[in-house]
């Protein structure tokens, strides 16, 4: 039995919603990975299509954990950043990378902080500048396409999205300083959505894409960031990941629409929880 890998979650934790540590801690733990989170902020449910909810800023806790694992002597294989609510954030997970990073380390910055076209409520303009120099940092970068398009600072566009857009995102995006990068929210046409990824060493370009579900989907984006993390930390290679994350996360939004469910409170990814942890039986 090989050594359990063990990574540092850096998101928000909405307790209901299922998005950013409520959807990390379940699916990394499923590939067998450990999880630590570092919770940068506590609300009552997450902000999309939800008034009235609660929130604590866990700003002022964030070095104090990283400092106590520090003195326990703790390795990890993994940091993996989501959701960050301030520049004073961004500055300290930026530390909070340094320390943490030994020279194995993958660093998975999720750039989260808009969407279809549109910064999320509560981000400054100057907000995409300050991500630009976390994912500086970064061995691999997982926005959208509207995150994308504002670490670039050029215009957005609605898709579908032709190869040479995406080629123009994608390299753009490696010049920033990741290994690679992987761009979801991609479609080509009505019926195929996924991911489009580069390896910046090899220059090699893949799309992972399954079918197309219409709605918003809460939350489906930390979904695909986590169980993308959880096959890299098993050894598959990029492309490999990015479609076992693709389709994982297409199965849990298909169930969610066929159950009818309020899609306000997050997908089903629960019940696939089980055929997503055999995928990895042979590596744990």
């Amino acid at each position: 039995m090989s050594v359990q890998k063990r990574v540092a979650a850096v998101h928000d934790l909405s307790c209901v919603g299922k998005c950013s540590l409520t959807a990390a801690l379940p699916v990394i733990s499923a590939a067998g990975i450990e999880v630590c989170p570092v919770p940068t902020a506590v609300l009552s449910t997450h902000t999309g299509g939800i008034t009235g909810y609660t929130y604590r800023d866990m700003t002022d806790e964030i070095m104090p954990i990283i400092n106590h694992w520090l003195s326990l002597g703790l390795k990890f294989d993994a940091v993996y950043t989501g959701y960050l609510g301030s520049f004073r954030q961004l500055g300290i997970v930026s530390e909070l990378i340094d320390k943490l990073r030994g020279p194995d380390t993958l660093v998975v910055v999720d750039p989260v902080m808009a969407d279809n076209g549109r910064l999320y409520t509560g981000f400054s303009r100057d907000f995409p500048a300050g991500m630009r120099s976390l994912c500086q940092k970064a061995d691999i970068i997982v926005p959208n396409i509207t995150e994308a398009c504002f670490l670039l600072d050029i215009p957005y566009k609605p898709g579908p999205y032709d190869d040479a857009f995406l080629r123009e995102l994608l390299f753009g995006l490696a010049q920033l300083g990741p290994k690679q990068v992987v761009l979801t929210g991609v479609y080509p046409d009505g019926g195929r959505y996924g991911a489009a990824c580069l390896d910046a060493v090899t220059g090699r370009v893949d799309y992972a894409l399954t079918g197309r579900v219409e709605g918003i989907y809460h939350g489906t984006g930390d979904l695909f960031a986590s169980a993308l993390t959880a096959a890299l930390l098993n050894g598959r290679t990029l492309a490999d990941a990015a479609f076992i994350a693709a389709e994982f996360t297409y199965e849990s939004i298909e169930r969610t629409r066929q159950a009818g469910t309020d899609v306000r409170f997050g997908v089903n990814f629960e019940a696939g929880l089980a055929r997503f942890a055999s995928l990895f039986h042979d590596s744990v």
